[in-house]
């Protein structure tokens, strides 16, 4: 098995204080991906949630599952994908990666937020991605700058834009909002920490190049990163776009 998500479900079960929450959004690959977590007897514990971004109603059979099973949600890491989406046009490849990348996402998230407000330490993790960053594709000085394609680009510049919703309607963001206007508002006073992590160029099966003969790096040393923001290790720069080292223009 390869991959950001399946890496993250497989340290975090390593660490034996987390029950993970393991979304594919198909039945046969999760399974695979379930039994060979489990082949590795982890300390921690995986359990399988069928969830396709793209399906609103599998997006409610994922909410309705954990609040019955578990009642509340501490980590929300969306890492749904998609970097060359099918299509027969133009317009319905720009749907299918905005749908995945960015809309899917946000209709999670909003579903889970409930959710993520019972716990005592709620994050919102982003997977996107430093191409999605204006500012990088601007700059003829930026490894971004050459690389082609439109749609995988513009989608997670929208996700970017979600995230930072998120952070100021739900996250520390709202310390910046006077406590009485936030409250006519209706925005909440829950604190949640929401983070937009670009994982850098890693060996999946996103692509055809993301492989170790084009320079990707491992699942592994990605997800090693992914954990310090996981274990609150970079909480101070929660509302901002990271990546491994440092931090990206929006």
């Amino acid at each position: 098995m390869t991959g950001i998500g399946y890496e993250i479900a497989r340290q975090l079960a390593s660490k034996g204080t987390y029950h993970v929450l393991l979304g594919s959004r198909s039945t046969q690959k999760g399974s695979a991906a379930l039994q060979a977590l489990q082949s590795q007897n982890l300390p921690g514990s995986v359990e399988l949630v069928t969830l396709d971004v793209q399906s609103d109603e599998q997006i409610e059979q994922a909410r309705t599952s954990i609040t019955q099973s578990h009642g509340k949600l501490d980590i929300l890491v969306n890492n749904a994908g998609v970097a060359l989406p099918t299509g027969a046009t133009e317009r319905e490849r720009l749907q299918t990666a905005f749908d995945v990348n960015a809309t899917g996402p946000y209709l999670l998230t909003k579903a889970l937020i409930p959710l993520l407000r019972k716990s005592s330490n709620p994050r919102i993790i982003n997977i996107s991605s430093g191409a999605g960053s204006i500012g990088r594709r601007l700059f003829p000085d930026s490894p971004m700058y050459k690389i082609q394609g439109v749609q995988y680009r513009a989608s997670k510049t929208a996700f970017n834009m979600i995230s930072a919703c998120l952070y100021v309607e739900h996250g520390l963001g709202i310390e910046q909002i006077d406590s009485k206007k936030a409250e006519g508002e209706g925005l909440g006073s829950e604190k949640m920490k929401v983070f937009t992590y670009d994982p850098g160029f890693t060996v999946s099966n996103l692509g055809e190049h993301n492989k170790p003969e084009f320079g990707a790096r491992s699942a592994e040393e990605t997800v090693l990163s992914i954990m310090d923001v996981v274990e609150g290790k970079r909480d101070d720069e929660a509302g901002k776009f990271i990546h491994n080292s440092g931090e990206y223009p929006w």
